[in-house]
């Protein structure tokens, strides 16, 4: 598969990954660190927080939050999709509690009503204020763009774009035969684990955990040509399918076959800061990481296929999330004994493996960038 898209270069103010060191360990256990980075990083990057399907309908709406940010999206009567901060300009009362439709949101609170394009439309009582004007506080608004079934939000005028955040990542889905479009969704899991959210993050980036930590992922992919490609804001892990060894049976020993000619049948997006995408030959996962807590991450798992089906092909789905769900139990595991050992006065960095660990000093320089160091 090729790409029209030139992998970044190292910044030349960072050492080269053969001399470099892992960010310290109160990156992972400082509070402050975290509120820095829900300000620059977060609250500049494209977060993915709804799904197309959730706002099909003209007049669907849906309340979501950027960490501690509420946000409305709505699909307006003119077929827009818009987002605003979900903060009604009198109080402060949210204007969407609840997924819904109509062709107005209300506050609860004093019955401030919005048009699904923002303007105020009513405000009872106001006639004797001064100086007051309807058109003056309509709701905030803030980015939204989408991709495929994913829909995002920026809460920065400044950020890049979308297309320009993620690249060559939706035309080289398209080429690899997945129509994104037309994916639907089968099973959506939260997991809640004691780490900090870059420790998950740093995990993700990397296969050099995969003959130790996931014994039955290592069986399936050709580990020898793993590797990681560097982009401006994403990284592209290329994970080929292993062909099957004489006496291995499909469906017994194995999950997946090598397709003639496929080098990369399974591919792994990853979009700063938190966001993933997987894809495999039947089917693709997304994965959004937030942070509760400098030491607690929630992590969202939605799996999606072109035609689910019933019978045989609805057990061959049940199967692959069971799969999937089994390589997440595994991270949590290591992700949570990480954390520990953060804390621990015996740890503070450590050194990369340069053949395995490119990716992972990727991530760990623009978290450095976008705090401002």
């Amino acid at each position: 598969m090729t790409t029209t898209e030139r992998p970044m270069a190292t910044p030349s103010a960072r050492p080269p990954l053969s001399q470099a060191a892992t960010i310290p360990s109160r990156y992972y256990l400082d509070p402050a660190i975290l509120e820095a980075e829900k300000e620059r990083v977060f609250g500049r990057t494209w977060q993915l927080v709804a799904r197309t399907d959730e706002l099909q309908r003209v007049g669907d709406f849906v309340p979501v939050n950027v960490l501690d940010e509420p946000i409305v999206i709505t699909h307006g009567l003119d077929s827009e999709l818009r987002g605003f901060y979900n903060v009604c300009r009198h109080r402060a009362g949210q204007v969407a509690l609840s997924r819904g439709n109509r062709k107005s949101l209300q506050c609860r609170y004093h019955g401030w009503t919005y048009g699904l394009d923002g303007t105020l439309r009513a405000c009872p009582e106001m006639e004797e204020t001064e100086d007051f004007r309807k058109e003056d506080f309509g709701l905030v608004p803030v980015r939204v763009e989408r991709w495929g079934p994913f829909v995002f939000v920026n809460l920065s005028a400044d950020a890049p774009p979308l297309v320009e955040m993620m690249g060559v990542i939706p035309g080289e889905v398209a080429a690899a035969g997945y129509d994104v479009d037309n994916m639907r969704l089968v099973e959506r899991r939260d997991y809640v684990i004691e780490c900090n959210w870059k420790v998950y993050v740093d995990n993700y980036l990397e296969g050099y955990h995969l003959p130790i930590a996931h014994p039955q992922l290592f069986k399936e992919l050709d580990y020898d040509s793993y590797r990681v490609e560097e982009f401006r804001y994403y990284s592209k892990q290329h994970a080929p399918i292993r062909e099957l060894k004489p006496g291995e049976e499909l469906g017994v020993d194995r999950r997946y076959l090598r397709q003639p000619g496929a080098e990369d049948s399974a591919l792994y997006y990853w979009l700063f800061p938190n966001t993933m995408f997987n894809i495999y030959q039947d089917n693709m996962s997304s994965n959004v990481i937030l942070p509760l807590g400098p030491d607690k991450t929630l992590t969202i798992f939605e799996w999606f296929f072109a035609d689910p089906g019933t019978g045989p092909g609805w057990e061959s789905m049940q199967q692959t999330i069971a799969f999937s769900d089994e390589i997440q139990q595994e991270d949590i595991v290591i992700c949570e004994q990480v954390q520990r050992g953060l804390r621990s006065r015996a740890y503070d960095s450590g050194r990369f493996s340069a053949k395995r660990e490119n990716g992972v000093y990727h991530f760990q320089n623009l978290v450095r960038e976008f705090l401002g160091e």
